[in-house]
């Protein structure tokens, strides 16, 4: 058979997706290089002029989550039409659909991810997405200081608090995976919308804006999302 040529690019992408399936399925700190490089049928050569170490592995991987996640929200950045209250509505907009339309294969993901074996992933795919969103919060946030839509001091002090909000939910999430039953989960829902409704006050105060201006959950956001584990699993179930 003739060698199969691919592009660098192409090439580099089927690793990282090995790596991934192996990360989520045996764990970080339990899957071995030797185990990518064999699972994905390369040569250790070819492996390592991609990723000379499985830090940088870990690296490239945290980091394609991060691309993954900005392209989804894309357009509201591009969007002309949009003052700054508007954009930043409509980032945090264009998340919760994110989370609605992706929630199974979400707690999929959490559920393995908040494996103990696999903390230093969860850690570095946050530190990823908080390099990626983090400029273009403040970019938002110092355009409202500029037109007077917003009033703080310290814009990448409120990006920075905006991340920690996102990163602070996971605790509550966790509960409710280690909980299991539907009990954990009602309360884990109603902690969680508490928590929401906190941090819209919170972010409303922080940027000087009239209570009501920030929406990070509407209606039925939280439970949709939250429940989307029990659909899933009652669906295997059957």
């Amino acid at each position: 058979m003739p060698r199969v040529i691919k592009h660098p690019e192409i090439r580099r992408e089927e690793l990282l997706d090995h790596a991934q399936a192996l990360f989520l399925t045996l764990g970080y700190e339990k899957a071995s290089l030797n185990e990518v490089i064999t699972a994905a049928g390369a040569s250790k050569g070819a492996f390592y002029h991609y990723f000379p170490s499985k830090e940088a592995l870990l690296e490239a991987l945290a980091e394609r989550f991060a691309r993954q996640a900005l392209a989804g929200v894309q357009d509201v950045l591009d969007d002309p039409g949009l003052d700054p209250l508007g954009r930043l509505n409509g980032l945090l907009a264009q998340s919760r659909r994110a989370k609605i339309d992706t929630a199974p294969e979400a707690w999929a993901l959490f559920e393995t991810l908040f494996r103990p074996d696999n903390l230093v992933l969860f850690y570095r795919i946050n530190l990823a997405a908080s390099a990626s969103f983090s400029p273009l919060l403040v970019k938002i946030i110092r355009q409202g200081v500029e037109d007077g839509t917003f009033r703080t001091f310290d814009p990448e002090g409120v990006a920075d608090i905006v991340m920690q909000f996102g990163m602070a939910t996971q605790g509550v999430i966790a509960k409710a995976i280690a909980g299991g039953s539907d009990a954990d989960m009602d309360v884990a829902i109603e902690a969680l919308e508490n928590r929401v409704r906190l941090y819209e006050i919170a972010l409303d105060r922080i940027l000087g804006l009239p209570d009501g201006s920030i929406c990070i959950g509407e209606p039925g956001y939280v439970r949709a999302a939250m429940t989307a584990r029990r659909r899933t699993n009652s669906g295997k179930a059957q």
